[in-house]
């Protein structure tokens, strides 16, 4: 028996080979570990290509594109700085660019944005990774979120857009809008509201639509019900006007992934159908996912098939377009280069004056600050890139003026920073943090060292949840825990940042890198 079974070995072992050659290579969700929230993404040609809301963070709208849906490539930002510019040169926390839509038409690459303050600005490119036009307003007025435009096949065109209740009072109900073809203005004053939650049975917060047309029907794709709790329903109707009938087509169900919604409809050049959506992670923002989608009696099922209407999130699934290398933003930064990676975002508009390029090394001129760093516009920060990470970085603190301080820092309402102090003439290393920030809390000094020299290498390890330990270095090698272990929180509808800063009067501080491992 033993020398049969022996001898059948390779034979097995072949099969398994052939078996794993043909099966389908699996994506696993999230595609994207980061705060790339409200995404709407769309197909030209072969190529995919997203973007996602910014708020204050400049340069804003985040350019994404893939090949396969799975292995996203952040190109730039369409946003240099946000408008109107004076608004915007101190933190504006939870305001500026909400969430956008993306469209390609007339040849051109189209996004439209809304400011909950503002209104809702249009900008094009005839290439994706730009340069965008300069944002047009479309329609003043406070309170008008989330539009999503449709270019009919008669040559009409529409503007879909929901409303902030905290700016207008008002919310739950989407309207529409006819719209100059080539987005220019709107040719009506109000608009007519199509959709109204507030009559729809257990229907709150309905938002974020997007506006598409298949076989006949006008369909608003919008989700409902919350941010953490909510779901995604499919709206259609034959007529643009309405009335529309609603189903829920994915919710949360049994799997682990809370409020699957808002997002895009995109689909393959062999006609496969997928969703693209956000779930919110508290301290690592709203992370993407991906869904396979399949229609059914003229209504979408995303998700799972679980025996209803409404599918359910898939935590792995066959990858839509095989053959591409795997890719992702970026997150580690050697400042070799001319300019910033396109990873790196300010707290506000930022100036120019903020920071060097030479020789290798990012010099950050210290800017003053009066209180905490919620309001400092000149952080330069980044998305958590995982659930789990470390981050290592190196600083020279000489170029520092008394009382200046410089560091690495995990930045949202609750903060903390490990750095470098200017006291009495000696670099101090201190690590202090600063508990509900957005209320102006005062900075707390956890531990401190003197440093017997002005380098000092820093480290940030995340662990799950956003647990993070800071330690440091006098020779890059053997690393010291500092303090307790502080966790991240998330900002103003941001996940958690993580960044670099120098305050003070005068003076400066160089980094060699910023690397983030595994």
């Amino acid at each position: 028996m033993g020398r049969i079974l022996l001898r059948c070995l390779p034979f097995l072992f072949a099969a398994l080979l052939a078996a794993c050659s043909t099966a389908p290579l699996q994506y696993q969700n999230p595609v994207i570990h980061a705060d790339y929230s409200d995404p709407d993404a769309i197909r030209v040609g072969d190529m995919y290509y997203l973007v996602s809301s910014s708020f204050n963070s400049a340069p804003g709208l985040p350019l994404l594109q893939s090949a396969d849906l799975v292995n996203w490539t952040l190109v730039g930002h369409a946003l240099p700085q946000l408008v109107p510019f004076d608004v915007f040169a101190k933190p504006q926390h939870g305001k500026g660019v909400w969430a956008p839509c993306l469209r390609y038409h007339d040849g051109k690459f189209w996004i439209f944005y809304p400011d909950p303050d503002f209104g809702i600005y249009v900008m094009t490119a005839t290439s994706f990774a730009g340069p965008w036009s300069a944002p047009h307003l479309l329609v003043a007025g406070k309170g008008l979120i989330d539009p999503a435009p449709l270019w009919d096949d008669d040559g009409q065109a529409y503007l879909l857009h929901a409303w902030a209740k905290s700016r207008a009072g008002f919310a739950n109900v989407l309207t529409l809008r006819h719209m100059a073809p080539d987005a220019s203005r709107l040719l009506d004053d109000a608009g007519k509201i199509i959709i109204d939650g507030n009559k729809r049975p257990n229907y709150t917060t309905l938002e974020g639509p997007k506006f598409y047309k298949r076989d006949g029907y006008y369909y608003v794709f919008a989700p409902a019900g919350g941010v953490e709790f909510g779901w995604q329903s499919a709206l259609r109707s034959r007529s643009i006007d309405g009335p529309y009938e609603d189903r829920i087509v994915m919710a949360q169900g049994s799997s682990p992934v809370n409020g699957p919604h808002q997002g895009a409809w995109v689909q393959t050049p062999q006609g496969e159908d997928w969703f693209i959506h956000f779930q919110d992670k508290r301290a690592y923002g709203r992370v993407v996912h991906l869904q396979p989608m399949t229609w059914r009696d003229g209504w979408p099922l995303i998700g799972e098939d679980v025996g209803g209407a409404a599918g359910q999130p898939v935590s792995r699934y066959r990858i839509p377009v095989s053959g591409h290398a795997a890719a992702a933003p970026p997150t580690s930064d050697e400042f070799n280069d001319a300019t910033l990676d396109l990873q790196w975002q300010w707290n506000a508009n930022w100036q120019p004056s903020w920071y060097a390029l030479n020789d290798g090394k990012l010099r950050l001129f210290s800017q003053p600050r009066t209180s905490n760093l919620w309001d400092v516009p000149s952080l330069l920060l980044q998305k958590l890139p995982a659930e789990t990470f470390t981050v290592t970085t190196k600083l020279d603190a000489s170029g520092l003026a008394e009382g200046g301080v410089a560091g690495l820092v995990m930045y949202g309402s609750d903060y903390a920073w490990l750095g470098t102090r200017r006291n009495d003439g000696r670099t101090q290393l201190a690590l202090v943090s600063c508990y509900k920030a957005d209320a102006n809390c005062h900075e707390q000094q956890e531990a401190g060292v003197d440093l017997p020299s002005p380098q000092v290498w820093l480290r940030m390890q995340v662990l799950a949840g956003g647990v993070t330990q800071f330690s440091y270095s006098a020779d890059g090698t053997k690393y010291t825990p500092i303090g307790a272990q502080f966790t991240a929180k998330i900002g103003r509808w941001v996940g958690a940042q993580m960044g670099l800063f120098s305050s003070g009067v005068g003076g400066h501080v160089d980094i060699d890198y910023f690397r983030v491992t595994p």
